[in-house]
């Protein structure tokens, strides 16, 4: 009896642990689960967060990179810039000097241009019986100023000698000339009779007799105070006339001294065709070509 009394007991004992035990398993595992649902919100939570700092990131450095570039062309295009300015500077700088250059040589231009016009209206009241007589003309060019004179008022036949007409005209025509400052051309032209006789022993050609009567004006020129530097001679015989050489009249307008006035430059840019320069000492003509080695 006692024995079943204690069998039922155990049986008892045994089942009310095993219920409380299983109780608190129950509890556990529902804490268990409620802390690992819990766990697995925050997880999702915690990886969309990661996510979203990725994508700002990734964001972030494209958008650095993008401003990286801008600034990096920003830097070239200000460089580039600064050497087109420095360019433009220089530029205007050297535009601006040849303007006051070029301003200055219109000036100094102007004023010479003035001094030739004063010396034309001089020259003509000074020799205004020549030019009436028409042993002088006297003619007013864009740049300068030519005077053609007669070989018959300045030369005797067949002479490169100056007689007293001659001598007192170019001493008129020194005296206005002394005081510019262009370079003074004297040209020696001829008709295109051949030199016979005598003649041609001094003087083989028309070559040598305009050139030696072109040298003489140079040489009184130039005593009468025009400088020697600037005075050429140059001989173009007779191939330049003004006239054909069909008459007496004709032949001796073609006969002439012709002094130039040219602007500093000028001598270079004016082409005559055949000529030669002349030795101002002796008289003697000189081929262009070799005047000119020899300068």
């Amino acid at each position: 009896m006692n024995r079943s009394v204690n069998v039922a007991s155990l049986w008892i004992l045994l089942w009310t642990v095993a219920s409380s035990s299983a109780c608190v398993t129950q509890s556990v595992y529902n804490e268990v689960s409620e802390e690992r649902d819990s766990l697995a919100v925050e997880l999702e939570r915690v990886r969309i967060e990661r996510d979203s700092l990725e994508e700002q990131y990734y964001e972030a450095q494209e958008s650095y990179e993008d401003e990286r570039l801008t600034r990096t062309s920003l830097a070239t295009n200000l460089e580039k810039t600064s050497k087109l300015a420095s360019k433009l500077d220089r530029s205007l700088a050297a535009e601006r000097d040849a303007r006051i250059a070029a301003a200055k040589a219109l000036a100094a231009r102007e004023s010479e241009l003035a001094k030739i016009q004063s010396t034309y209206d001089e020259l003509v009241t000074d020799l205004e019986s020549e030019v009436s007589a028409g042993q002088i003309e006297i003619e007013r060019l864009r740049e300068g100023l030519r005077l053609n004179v007669s070989d018959d008022v300045l030369f005797a036949t067949g002479s490169a000698e100056l007689d007293t007409i001659g001598r007192d005209v170019l001493i008129k025509v020194a005296g206005q000339l002394t005081g510019l400052n262009d370079f003074i051309e004297v040209r020696g032209h001829s008709d295109d009779r051949k030199i016979g006789g005598s003649l041609a022993k001094r003087y083989p050609s028309n070559w040598e007799l305009a050139a030696a009567r072109a040298a003489r004006v140079v040489r009184l020129l130039e005593a009468k105070g025009v400088p020697g530097s600037r005075l050429s001679a140059v001989s173009l015989g007779p191939n330049q006339p003004i006239a054909p050489n069909d008459s007496v009249v004709n032949r001796a307008r073609n006969r002439r001294i012709e002094i130039r006035l040219l602007p500093r430059g000028g001598r270079d840019e004016e082409k005559v065709g055949p000529s030669a320069e002349t030795d101002a000492k002796t008289g003697e003509a000189v081929p262009a070509s070799n005047a000119a080695s020899e300068s």
